[in-house]
């Protein structure tokens, strides 16, 4: 295959000088850099680029993909690292407590059972950082194996990684002053969602992080706003739940953008799991070129309201 052209380059230059871009970003820069404007040929020359990109980056691990963030519906274009071993974690600029930290934060957004995608800011500034410590089941020598940086990680340290993350789009904060996942961690986290069963969207089929949920709390279904929407858009459509066939209440019959599903999947789909009731004790399986997240405690819809009573 023949090497990678100037543009090419320049479409992965951007998107690593600038991180993740929307979608109308991303295309107008594409339109610039190919001097092609209409949709229909532009859309087929923009999935070739896109093929041979993937195909060049492969080499070395990267790939180009787009992913929809959960919370506004956008669809972003990012380049992300494959690699989750020790030698691609030293390229990070967050220092161990930082990243122990920001783990913390997205095992606390990922374990609502409601599924509400985010969780307050004073919470995430109180996350503790000896439960990132594994492996170590006797309290005691759990004790003696917390790392002296993270007791002295202070509540200072924490205001500022807080706001670098959410920066750095790792982490997003919420016109409601809340904490929720960035739009890079959906890029990075993809298969590390699908390794750790976090529930999936019964429309699209990917991780179900910010969703709504069956009004029947026997029933394991969830789905993103965006997918509920595109679901119900047509005023004909029964309003039912796809799983148990509850009513779906709130809904309202509008027309969506369709997601995107120009970039082949580098992996294969999700397979729709339910809520599992178990603990997960495997070790961390990916956070890219940041970090490796553990598995989480899963918490039940009815467990977690009893909590919160």
């Amino acid at each position: 295959m023949a090497p990678l052209s100037w543009r090419h380059q320049t479409l992965i230059q951007v998107l690593l000088s600038r991180g993740p871009l929307k979608e109308n970003d991303f295309s107008s820069i594409f339109s610039q850099v190919t001097g092609r404007t209409s949709s229909g040929p532009q859309q087929q020359l923009l999935n070739e680029y896109l093929r041979k990109i993937n195909t060049e980056l492969s080499y070395v691990q990267l790939e180009l993909r787009a992913c929809r963030n959960q919370y506004d519906g956008n669809v972003y274009y990012g380049v992300v690292n494959n690699v989750s071993d020790e030698q691609s974690k030293l390229g990070t600029k967050y220092t161990v407590p930082q990243i122990a930290f920001y783990k913390g934060i997205v095992e606390a957004i990922i374990q609502d059972a409601e599924a509400r995608g985010c969780i307050l800011n004073t919470d995430a500034l109180y996350i503790r950082l000896d439960t990132q410590v594994h492996g170590v089941t006797d309290s005691e020598s759990h004790a003696a194996q917390i790392p002296a940086a993270f007791k002295n990680f202070s509540m200072s340290q924490k205001e500022k990684t807080l706001e670098q993350l959410v920066k750095d789009n790792w982490l997003c904060s919420m016109p409601d002053g809340k904490i929720g996942i960035g739009v890079r961690s959906f890029l990075d986290l993809r298969s590390w969602f699908r390794a750790n069963e976090v529930p999936a969207c019964e429309v699209c089929n990917e991780a179900a992080v910010k969703a709504q949920l069956c009004q029947n709390e026997a029933c394991n279904v969830r789905l993103h706003p965006y997918c509920l929407k595109k679901k119900f858009s047509q005023q004909r459509v029964e309003r039912v739940c796809p799983g148990c066939g509850t009513q779906w209440h709130g809904i309202k019959a509008e027309a969506v953008e369709e997601p995107d599903e120009n970039i082949p999947p580098s992996q294969p789909s999700m397979k729709k799991r339910r809520r599992p009731h178990r603990e997960d004790n495997a070790d961390s399986e990916e956070y890219s070129s940041q970090a490796s997240l553990s598995n989480v405690k899963r918490v039940t819809r009815s467990s977690a309201r009893r909590g919160a009573s």
